[in-house]
């Protein structure tokens, strides 16, 4: 089972995009959690992901975020798909970057 975690200033506006990649997860053929934080929230809720993605709004703390969780991917979610709460293209995307 893989675990990704969105975190972004309140966690609000990834919860959407969260709902979005659960739809899309659902057509895949392996188990998927996928969480929403406030990137206030990373060092309770994210250390035992497999990916840590970070909404564009918060990408200033991507190396923060990364020297936290040196063992977990870290990245930030693109702009578009996040704008376009494009789900599929992020989960995709996530799934490369875990090697899946």
């Amino acid at each position: 089972m893989k675990k990704i975690v969105l975190l972004c200033a309140a966690g609000m506006s990834t919860s959407m995009l969260v709902n979005k990649m659960k739809e899309h997860s659902g057509n895949l053929q392996q188990e998927i959690e996928i969480y929403a934080y406030p990137i206030s929230e990373a060092a309770e809720n994210a250390n035992n992901a497999d990916a840590i993605l970070l909404g564009p709004q918060v990408r200033f703390q991507e190396k923060k975020i990364k020297e936290m969780f040196p063992d977990i991917s870290v990245t930030t979610i693109d702009m578009r798909d996040y704008g376009t709460m494009n789900g599929k293209k992020v989960l995709e995307t996530t799934l490369e970057l875990l090697g899946e």
